[in-house]
């Protein structure tokens, strides 16, 4: 089972809406999703998944080789 989350598009407001409502619903059994940001057109998701993100079950924040995209490792 792939577990990724898209959030182009999205302002921060509704990202973090959206990551939120995402990781509230997420079996306590995965420990790592990739959350799809993009890059190309801005990186003001990018900043918010990789340093201004927070939720209770988030332990860490994993960069990736794709810069559209952000591991974040889970309790």
């Amino acid at each position: 089972m792939l577990n990724e989350i898209d959030i182009h598009g999205y302002t921060v407001a509704e990202a973090k809406q959206q990551l939120d409502r995402y990781l509230d619903q997420l079996p306590l059994s995965i420990h790592e999703i990739t959350v799809i940001h993009g890059f190309q057109r801005g990186t003001v998701l990018q900043q918010f998944v990789r340093k201004n993100y927070r939720h209770p079950r988030l332990v860490r924040t994993m960069l990736s080789m794709n810069k559209g995209q952000t591991t974040l490792l889970l309790k």
